[in-house]
Parts: C-alpha cells; structure tokens; sequence
C-alpha cells in the first residue's frame, strides 16, 4: 500500500532558489531600466541586480509595456515575481499588490513650460491641457483633486513615458504634467524649456517594489531585509547620488544649461565624437562629456593661461597630438581624444576598470605625476591606490604645503580635479541615458565667432566660462 507524500510545497523564496533565477518587471526608462551598448543600466536594474546577487540568483528583466501590464503581470502564472519600476505606494495599488518598506521619499511637482505663467495652486489647473500617463500616481492625485474641482480636466496617456510627457510640455504640445519628483531630476537635463510650477500639498510619497499575490511571503520578507540592509549599508545612497544627483552636483542652472545645449550644440560636434571613440577606442560619449566640461561644447574658448579649444589643448599637447589649430573642433575633439586614450594606457596595469577610466580623466586635468603623487599619499595612508573611491578624497591635499612638499611633482589644484572628474562622469551617465540622441552631420564651428575668454590655469582645473549665446 502507498503512502501519501506529505512533502510541504516549496515557498516562493525556496522556488526562486530552486530555479536560480530572479524574475524581475520594470519600465524601459532613464530612472528605471535602460540597455545601451554597454549593458543594462538604471536605478531600478542596479537595485534588483544587487538583490539578485544577494540571493545567489541570475537576474532576469522584463520590460512593461504600461503600468496595467506590469501590475496585471504579478498574478500571471509563470509570471514575473517582482516589479521593481519606481512605483509609488498608493492605496489603490495596495489593494492589487503587497508593497515592500520604502526606499525612496518622492514628491509630487506640477510642471510647465518656460515662457508661460506658471500656475501657482491647485485651483489654477482647471482650463489647462494636463497630461499623465494611465494608472499613474500623478493620475491618482488628479482623481481626487477633481472631487474638489470638478472643472479640472486631464488627459491620461497609456503609452507614453515620463520623458515623452515632459517632451511635450517643453513643445507645448501639453500645458502641464504632473512627475514624481526623482523622475523629474534625471530627465530635467533634456528639457531646457521644462520648469516645477509648484508641489502638491499631500503628494509627497515613497517608492516600493511590488509583489503578487502568489508570492507566500517569504519573497516579501527577502526584500525587505534586503532594502533595509541597502540602506545602512549605503547601496541606496549611493544609487541615488548617481541617478537622481545632478542638481546636486551641477546646480539647477548647469542642469537647465546642459539641457539646452544638448539641443544646440551637440549635434554640431556629434559625428566628430563618434569619429573620434571608434579611432581611439573611446566611449564617444565620454569623450562628449569631457568636451562638454572643458569648453561646454564651444570650439574657440581660450584660458588666460592659454590652454584652448573644445577639448582645451595646451600648446605642447597640441603639438605632440599633432593639431594644427587648437580652435578647429574636428582637431581638438581629435587631439584631445588621442590623449586621454595615451593617459588611459600609460596607467598601471593594476589599475583596472571602471577605476581606470575616473584615473585617467584626473591624469587629463591635473598631469600623470600630480596623479602618481596622489596615488602615493593613499599608500602611504594605508589605503589602495588602484581604487578611485580610496584615491579621490586626497586630491585635496595637492593644494596644501604640509603634504604637497612630501610629493615628487609638488603643489597643484586637486580640489578641482575632483570637481572636474566628478562633473564629466554625471554627464557621461547623462549622455549615456539619452539613447535616442540625434546624429547629425556637424558642420564646421563658426569662425566669425569671437574667441572665449576663460580663466583656467594649468591642464588641469576647472575652466570658467564666459558664454556665448546659441
């Protein structure tokens, strides 16, 4: 006679194990999940990649289509687990999906177009063509604020993103978007028209992942413990800084800044980059980046101390780069590509990636024997030399007697070098999440133009700009 097995179905933790795959949904966006030539990227991809990793498991994403796909996809059989898409945690949702602890606190911001009065209270929105992509929190807040104004209209969109959205304001296509305030921070630097009119009373809010209702809970109690430890731990801090940082490190006008001359000056140097990353080996956008924070994109800036053009090429670099004409962008985006690429190869093999790429930047600005000296103080200090993370709080110490006379190369600016190095690696990140940017066949810079006085000082520093209007 058989017996019955009375063998206790495996938990939903135990199933992921079993198959060692995390199946994770997300939304195809800069502040969520991105793909470019170099992998995946975004806020939400490295968070549940390092959850992944936590368990001992493969990462698999997927991408919605909509905000009802995604949720609707956490009950389907075989179906994603997780969802990890910048959702924020809302009662309606709540009745749908089981939430995890927050990680991220947002708010609410209404946004309008430069140029237009902006609207100043809630009241004020009525008449306006307000848009906000379906399901949406931002719809939600909408829904209730039309109990209190029933003459409040708005449109909600099932296809579009938030860039689409802001897209559209910025082309006044829209009068007005409602976007959570981190979406607003990565994507601000595309939209130089794009402005916060005002926050919603009560919209502050927190992000969570999500969670179906197959799940046993013991998924749900894995994360937690997961997002709770990321906090101390400072994973999330980091994730942060890196995706939602820039007004932090550029300032709101460099944002606005930047923003507009993506739109006017890059495609007049674009092809010029790209010609330049395949000849040396180089991310083109890299190399964009460090264009952008020598001269912000501007082929005749020249520094007191005359270091010039685009790239900012002193004379002897010039020379031993083989430029003729430190002004003729083609030239300097050339030159100065060829020696970053010659900087990033002479460095210590021990020195690997990505920590090789932030050394070489710094050697760009500051000189390799400057570097070497710093490198040299973080040994001495007992910390690694090869990590950029170990190295970077020392620069500072080049400008100071009491440690710049124990170096080799003696004093120089580091502090600005660590601005420097910081500034280019937020544009890359922001260049490296604009997978649509155009490509244009750049015409040759404007030589009618008068040359730009700067005050930079020796290769390295950071190059003050007095700007030319587009």
């Amino acid at each position: 006679m058989g017996l019955l097995s009375t063998s206790k179905p495996l938990s939903t933790l135990e199933q992921i194990h079993r198959s060692g795959v995390l199946s994770v949904i997300s939304r195809n966006s800069p502040s969520t999940w991105f793909q470019d030539q170099d992998g995946d990227h975004g806020f939400e991809y490295e968070l549940a990649k390092a959850f992944a990793e936590h368990l001992g498991v493969r990462l698999s994403m997927q991408s919605a289509g909509n905000l009802q796909q995604l949720l609707d996809s956490l009950d389907r059989a075989n179906g994603p687990m997780l969802a990890a898409a910048g959702l924020v945690i809302s009662e309606p949702r709540q009745a749908r999906v089981r939430f995890s602890v927050p990680y991220l606190p947002i708010s609410t911001q209404v946004v309008y177009r430069r140029g237009d009065a902006p609207p100043k209270r809630p009241e004020d929105l009525p008449g306006k063509r307000i848009g906000v992509i379906q399901n949406s929190h931002q719809a939600e807040r909408l829904s209730v604020l039309q109990e209190q104004l029933p003459n409040l209209s708005f449109e909600q969109f099932t296809a579009l993103e938030v860039g689409d959205l802001l897209r559209m304001v910025d082309e006044g296509q829209l009068d007005l978007t409602l976007v959570s305030s981190n979406s607003l921070a990565i994507h601000q630097v595309y939209f130089p028209k794009v402005r916060v009119a005002f926050e919603l009373e009560g919209g502050d809010g927190q992000l969570g992942w999500a969670v179906g209702n197959r799940d046993d809970g013991s998924l749900l109690a894995a994360v937690n413990q997961f997002l709770q430890q990321a906090e101390a731990n400072g994973l999330l801090e980091k994730l942060k800084n890196r995706y939602f940082g820039h007004i932090d490190v550029l300032g709101y006008v460099g944002a606005l800044r930047f923003a507009r001359h993506l739109e006017q000056r890059l495609p007049r140097y674009q092809a010029y980059f790209r010609k330049a990353g395949e000849q040396t080996g180089l991310d083109w956008r890299l190399l964009a980046a460090v264009g952008y924070q020598e001269s912000l994109w501007q082929p005749e800036a020249t520094s007191k101390t005359g270091v010039r053009g685009l790239m900012m090429l002193t004379l002897n670099t010039a020379e031993e780069m083989g430029v003729v004409n430190r002004l003729n962008a083609a030239q300097s985006i050339k030159g100065g590509s060829q020696y970053l690429a010659q900087i990033k190869s002479r460095l210590p093999p021990s020195i690997e990636e990505p920590d090789r790429t932030w050394f070489a930047l710094a050697a760009y600005n500051i000189g390799l024997g400057h570097l070497e000296d710093v490198r040299t103080l973080a040994q001495d200090e007992g910390l690694n030399p090869n990590l950029w993370a170990e190295v970077r709080p020392l620069l500072p110490r080049l400008s100071q007697k009491q440690w710049y006379q124990k170096t080799r190369y003696g004093s120089a600016r580091g502090g600005e070098t660590l601005h420097f190095v910081r500034s280019v690696r937020r544009y890359y990140d922001i260049l490296r999440w604009m997978n649509d940017a155009p490509v244009q066949s750049p015409p040759l810079p404007n030589n009618d133009e008068p040359p730009i006085e700067t005050q930079g000082g020796e290769k390295g520093g950071e190059t003050q700009l007095s700007e030319q209007q587009d």
